[in-house]
């Protein structure tokens, strides 16, 4: 018998994170763990400390586990991501005994959100922390063809499949876990403001992700963060960190990808905010839309929005 004797988790996975609770309020922590299954965690930084609040992601396989992303801040005094993966690691190994049991660092993408707590794994035995440029992410997961084609992370008896979606990043990837089915996007997908640095390439990575998804297992479309409300179209605002009561559910699925897909192709010869249910595409610098977001978050912060 393995570790991965049987289908992966069937999830009705319905992740409304309620980062809610008065931000900065005593027992709030600072990550909040969310266990899918013996072999999959998902992190959330916490709205206290980053509004960004992105959301990691932690997998095991036989001999290997794979953390995707690192977070906003560095500090581990306020952000113990390091000290929140060593124990789950251990808590996993007291389940799973074995050893030179081994640890991938990799990134979604290289903005300060996802990568801010890399240091924190400088030195951790056992431990690879793959570097954010185009070249280290082709070379180690072996993309000879960026941006075209795919590769194997072999976790061990988990094999995820990796290929390049740039657009919003030029360094960007997705992974596909068959286990859980999940086709994680990072900053390509989510429910939020989608920002798109080069939409040509925008563009051509989502018919890629549509492609593979439409030909593959999978169960949900799980991105790197959540900014928009259970409201039709109604997103929060940038910076704010206020109370969430609705927020919308991270999981997306295979349809919804094919709309920001769709979104996609529409907007390109339209450079600016192109808003959708569930979803906004920011094409381009939008500099007055963000103007907008910032007086809207100044607003709730008066209480008045």
């Amino acid at each position: 018998m393995t570790l991965f004797d049987r289908v992966g988790p069937s999830l009705d996975l319905d992740l409304a994170f309620g980062v809610g609770g008065v931000v900065g309020e005593r027992g709030e922590a600072a990550i909040q763990r969310h266990r899918v299954d013996e072999h999959t965690w998902l992190l959330r930084q916490s709205l206290r400390v980053s509004y960004e609040a992105p959301i990691m992601y932690l997998l095991f396989g036989a001999h290997t586990a794979l953390l995707l992303d690192t977070g906003a801040t560095k500090d581990p005094v306020l952000f113990p991501l390091r000290a929140t993966v060593d124990e789950l690691v251990a808590g996993w190994l007291n389940s799973h005994p074995r050893d030179g049991y081994r640890l991938v660092v990799a990134h979604t993408h290289a903005h300060g959100d996802h990568v801010a707590a890399d240091g924190q794994f400088a030195g951790r035995p056992d431990t690879t922390v793959i570097g954010t440029d185009v070249a280290a992410v082709r070379d180690f997961f072996g993309l000879a063809q960026w941006p075209a084609g795919e590769a194997v992370l072999d976790l061990g008896e988990r094999a995820l499949t990796v290929f390049p979606v740039p657009g919003h990043h030029r360094a960007h990837i997705a992974v596909h876990d068959p286990w859980t089915g999940f086709l994680l996007t990072g900053d390509t997908v989510y429910p939020g403001r989608l920002y798109v640095e080069d939409m040509p390439a925008y563009a051509e990575s989502l018919d890629r992700l549509v492609t593979y998804a439409e030909g593959h297992p999978v169960s949900h479309v799980m991105g790197a963060h959540i900014e928009m409300s259970r409201r039709a179209g109604r997103d929060f605002p940038i910076g704010s960190r206020r109370r969430r009561r609705d927020e919308a559910p991270l999981p997306m699925t295979v349809e919804a990808l094919s709309r920001v897909r769709d979104a996609a192709h529409t907007a390109a010869p339209q450079p600016g905010v192109h808003r959708h249910d569930g979803f906004a595409i920011w094409n381009g610098p939008c500099r007055w839309p963000a103007l907008a977001q910032s007086a809207r978050t100044l607003l709730g912060s008066l209480g008045r929005a």
